[in-house]
């Protein structure tokens, strides 16, 4: 057994989160605001919201569904949204038929619809699966947003709004990509008059 120093590492993990915590809230605010607008008009409209992501993105696709359609805080009229990662059967039939890589873009043209927001999420900005996916909701008239990281690998190709948390470290990375989520939740219930 290796010798490990738990005080060292308890410093350094919260340092950095703490600092990009910081940063992040320092520089997002616009990006925030914009993806905030674009959501509020959305729902506006009879529109809905579409989150995707890979493994503990799509654990955060499916976290953030819930806020929205369950509640946040208060119980309030629920908010249209879906994560397109709980389906097994489809999941499952796109990757067998199709391959992984079309695995949102087919439930995007299935499930989505003009003025629909989609939202992709991908740490690293470059998961096959998820750039489809955007691209699929493009084509479609969907609003694309993205939440990622570091320098947002080729999302912003494909995104009317890109959020990238600074930071090249995933699990810092997926922490504030919950954080913003919530945040949204909450700004959303609020410019929308629910609670």
């Amino acid at each position: 057994m290796t010798s490990f120093n738990l005080n060292e590492f308890w410093t350094a993990e919260s340092r950095e989160h703490l600092g990009v915590a910081e940063k992040t809230f320092e520089t997002l605010k616009g990006d925030f605001s914009k993806i905030l607008d674009l959501c509020a008009t959305s729902i506006n409209n009879g529109g809905k919201l579409l989150f995707f992501g890979n493994g503990g993105s799509a654990a955060d696709a499916q976290h953030l569904a819930t806020e929205f359609t369950v509640r946040y805080v208060r119980n309030r009229k629920p908010i249209a949204a879906l994560a397109l990662t709980t389906d097994t059967s489809s999941l499952t039939a796109i990757g067998n038929d199709f391959g992984f890589e079309d695995l949102f873009a087919r439930q995007i043209e299935a499930l989505g619809n003009k003025g629909d927001i989609a939202i992709g999420i991908s740490t690293s900005g470059k998961s096959p699966n998820i750039l489809k996916g955007l691209s699929a909701a493009k084509e479609n008239k969907l609003v694309t947003i993205g939440f990622t990281g570091a320098d947002g690998g080729q999302m912003a190709k494909t995104c009317d709004v890109l959020l990238k948390i600074p930071s090249q470290t995933t699990a810092r990375i997926q922490e504030m990509h919950i954080t913003i989520g919530q945040m949204l939740c909450g700004a959303l219930e609020k410019k929308l008059g629910l609670v």
